[in-house]
């Protein structure tokens, strides 16, 4: 049986569900200025539950989108409170890594308006200097083109902590990025920068297989975390959206989500775990499962 790297599951969404807020574009950011700890309490669950993961919640802690929202005085403060509550959460469980987690500039879903390369480099590299100290890992999520790909992984070309590359596949075609174009084309910048990890997230659980079938020529270890999310609605594809805007699968519990995720490790994935609406309660179930099967979770 193999040695399964178990993800956590969404960050976000679970903040704005407890702390009753209503969603913003920022959507989970903001509440760390105040209270910091409902993020801590969160990465305490996932790790109860099995997860060897705690995502930073620094998806969206970006320059861009803190601007938008008359926060960017807040960017340090911002990672450092995300970054401590993670690492916080790992100590105080007795085990785990701890990854920084560098989302998409500008949007979510959009390489229509991807910055370039060459002007997301520095972006990320800032990230990776501030975050570098608490991290364990970094974890570029949602990766929608192949010049987003090469502007984070550019970005991460200075650190010597595992780079791990999450693209993001069309919601109808595995085999396809978000921006039409093939994830097999991602093979030269994973041959050229050699992310320690190719994985798929933030797509739809049904369009994963197809992809990991690509993914798993790469050569690297390899997984998926999917959504739980009917689709990726034209609302939330406008400028500054809230994550009202996507609705939540209704047939996608625990043991069905944790279904799914058995069929990628059965397919040679050996990290997985849960994208948005995907919570505690499925990460749990997929440790069990996991267990069950004889797999070992590290």
């Amino acid at each position: 049986m193999a040695e399964i790297t178990l993800l956590d599951g969404s960050i976000g969404q679970e903040v704005v569900k407890r702390s009753g807020d209503r969603a913003t574009p920022l959507w989970s950011t903001a509440v760390m200025v105040d209270r910091p700890g409902v993020v801590g309490a969160i990465h305490a669950d996932y790790f109860a539950a099995g997860a060897t993961i705690a995502t930073t919640n620094t998806y969206a802690v970006l320059r861009d989108r803190l601007q938008r929202a008359g926060l960017e005085d807040h960017f340090t403060e911002l990672l450092n409170k995300a970054a401590a509550q993670a690492a916080t959460a790992r100590d105080t469980h007795g085990s785990g890594r701890v990854a920084a987690a560098l989302g998409p500039l500008i949007a979510s879903y959009r390489p229509d308006i991807c910055p370039p390369p060459d002007e997301a480099k520095p972006v990320y590299a800032e990230l990776v200097k501030l975050l570098e100290p608490s991290a364990d890992l970094f974890l570029i999520e949602t990766v929608a083109s192949l010049e987003h790909a090469k502007g984070a992984l550019l970005g991460c070309a200075g650190t010597d902590k595992p780079v791990w590359l999450a693209a993001s596949v069309s919601d109808e075609d595995g085999t396809l990025l978000r921006s039409g174009e093939p994830l097999a084309a991602l093979a030269p910048l994973v041959e050229e920068f050699q992310p320690d990890a190719v994985l798929l997230n933030c797509s739809r659980p049904e369009v994963i297989g197809e992809g990991l079938e690509i993914v798993k020529a790469f050569g690297k270890p390899y997984g998926a975390y999917a959504n739980g999310f009917t689709r990726i609605s034209e609302g939330f594809l406008k400028d500054a959206p809230t994550v009202d805007a996507l609705e939540q699968r209704q047939d996608l519990g625990p043991v069905a989500y944790a279904e799914f995720a058995m069929g990628w490790v059965a397919q040679g994935a050996t990290i997985t775990g849960g994208c948005c609406e995907v919570g505690p309660e499925h990460i749990a179930e997929l440790a069990r499962q996991l267990r069950a099967a004889g797999h070992r979770i590290v």
